[in-house]
């Protein structure tokens, strides 16, 4: 999964990933030939006394030294690109992919986990990605050149490489093998602590409500204890494998000298070729711990490439049409023809056989008891859900052929919790038509009686919005989402239980204002509170899932026991008469 992922997201960087191999190659080369020259100034200059021959080597030395540092500059240079290139890319892909999702994946994956695959996740991969090409492509070289090198100086004392190289690749095997599952929790973990971290930051004001601080912090140190115990075990893994390597290294030196003085005491093995076999044996050491600081990380990294790819390869339920149409013939139709939605693993569907028909000038109301699924349905219109039965009908096409440009220029909704972002009044208005005048956002402001507020709003438009619009009341919050999609201005408006935190009056003056404003559109109103909807052309009454009435409010009081059971819970029989 790994290396598909770093394949993929590589290719695009040919060209500096030869450079790098080039560079690389060079500066090994010159690390690699530096003992030999170095044994021959010790065996025919110092040995000898030949001062030319040493300063003639020497200066050759420095020259090869030059180039060994040149060449690491630009490989490391074009390495730390591609890494940074690699990380922003898979980046920018995983924005992309989530883009896509339907309210469905996202809920499958949910938003702590997506956020840690996107920064901690591409992370582990991009650091690894820079010590691949710093390191490994160094490493295998310099092993394999140091041991034929080492070869030349002296073959029986190149017998203990047989020793020592095996117990290395033990040794580190033994630990990264049990580093990979380590890893892997602890990535669950850190999904644990930003989840509940964001849940404690969404719900501030839940949290104080209930003085339920201290339950809150026992729950995120429980979270970062069972994080930090994961690492400590990963890093006390880590710990063990440097002082292990080190000895190794160490104990090799060791026996190097050992059995290199006995050979230089026989006559067998000249003292230049011993330096340069010891300098050989540390190159080739090397390698490997350069091997191992891999090693180390790609198991952790293995896991990340399996997250992001998880996320890389989920096929979103909505899926856009290849040919799409962009041009209709209607304006502002909806239908609703026999639809049905299951969510993925429930026993039982949530919408059962719905017919509805809504046309422009018209006020179609949705109501019903919590959970009938009236934001489902509202739901399935944009397209945040397809319907898993049925067909749902704008302007006389089926919303899974139609544009995805053209399907929000048709359709606007206001969801049942509004969203802010961060920036201005005027930015947030502006989010459906970036070219809407100031004229336009203070008429729409005007018509979701948003306007006196605002303009008590240090700024006016250009007073600053919180991400999530926490600095304005949710009846606020609700007003100018209101507005945000009167100055998108579509051919069907859906408000799903948007009036709810507005006060009687406030709400009535809205939907007066708002019937003028939406004459020629067809209009959607899901609602909780009868008040808001008993005017509506037509009222469906939703239970269970299912359409059990269909009529004005008069009619419906008349022929409809649930929609009459939901008035008499809110108003009298005299008021619900009225």
């Amino acid at each position: 999964m790994l290396f598909r992922l770093l394949r993929a997201r590589l290719r695009p960087y040919r060209k500096e990933i030869a450079l790098i191999v080039i560079f690389q190659f060079l500066q090994t080369l010159a690390t690699l030939y530096l003992p030999t020259l170095n044994a021959d100034i010790i065996d025919r200059g110092v040995v000898v006394g030949d001062i030319g021959y040493i300063i003639d080597v020497g200066a050759g030395m420095l020259g090869i030294t030059v180039l060994q540092i040149v060449a690491q500059v630009i490989a490391v240079y074009y390495s730390a690109r591609v890494a940074m290139g690699v990380g922003r890319d898979t980046r920018a892909a995983i924005f992309t992919t989530v883009q896509k999702f339907s309210a469905r994946e996202v809920g499958q994956f949910g938003a702590p986990t997506l956020i840690t695959r996107t920064t901690n996740d591409v992370q582990q991969v991009q650091i690894l990605t820079l010590l691949t090409f710093t390191m490994m492509v160094s490493a295998p070289i310099m092993c394999f050149g140091g041991i034929i090198l080492a070869l030349r100086q002296d073959v029986p004392l190149s017998g203990l490489l047989l020793i020592i190289v095996p117990v290395l690749v033990a040794v580190v095997s033994a630990v990264v093998t049990r580093m990979r599952p380590l890893f892997r929790s602890m990535q669950e973990r850190i999904d644990r602590v930003n989840q509940v971290m964001r849940e404690q930051i969404a719900g501030i004001r839940v949290i104080r409500a209930f003085v339920r601080d201290e339950r809150e912090r026992d729950r995120y140190g429980l979270a970062n204890e069972e994080l930090a115990d994961v690492a400590l075990r990963a890093g006390r893994l880590m710990a063990l494998m440097f002082p292990t390597v080190m000895l190794v290294i160490n104990l090799s030196s060791v026996a190097v000298l050992w059995v290199g003085g006995h050979r230089i005491d026989s006559g067998s093995m000249q003292v230049g070729a011993l330096v340069a076999f010891l300098s050989y044996l540390m190159q080739i050491l090397m390698s490997i711990m350069m091997a191992t600081f891999m090693f180390i990380m790609i198991p952790r990294a293995e896991v990340s490439a399996e997250r992001i790819t998880e996320v890389l390869e989920t096929e979103s339920s909505v899926i856009i049409p290849a040919s799409p149409i962009r041009e209709v013939t209607q304006h502002g139709t909806l239908d609703l023809r026999r639809v049905g939605f299951r969510y993925p693993g429930a026993d039982a569907p949530v919408l059962h056989d719905i017919e509805l028909t809504a046309r422009p000038g018209e006020v179609t109301a949705i109501i019903g008891s919590t959970g009938s699924g009236k934001t489902t349905l509202l739901n399935l219109v944009p397209r945040l859900f397809d319907a898993t039965d049925g067909t749902v009908l704008v302007d006389g096409v089926d919303v899974r052929e139609l544009d995805p440009d053209l399907l929000s220029r048709t359709v606007g909704v206001v969801p049942q919790r509004p969203y802010l972002f961060s920036g201005t009044v005027a930015s947030n208005l502006r989010y459906g038509n970036p070219d809407a005048s100031d004229d336009e956002l203070w008429q729409a402001l005007d018509v979701a009686q948003a306007r006196d507020f605002v303009e008590r709003m240090d700024g006016g438009l250009d007073a600053p919005i919180a991400q999530g619009g926490t600095n304005v009341s949710g009846g606020q919050r609700q007003r100018l989402a209101i507005a945000r999609l009167l100055v998108h201005a579509p051919e069907v408006y859906l408000f799903d239980d948007s009036f709810s935190a507005l006060d009687y009056a406030t709400d009535a003056a809205l939907r007066a204002a708002l019937t003028q404003h939406t004459a020629d559109a067809t209009v959607v109103i899901v609602a909780q509170r009868v008040s808001t909807i008993r005017d509506a052309d037509r009222i469906i009454v939703l239970d269970d899932g299912r359409v059990c009435g269909t009529g004005t409010h008069a009619e419906l009081m008349d022929t409809n026991d649930t929609y009459r059971e939901i008035v008499l819970s809110q108003l009298t029989e005299q008021e619900a008469a009225l």
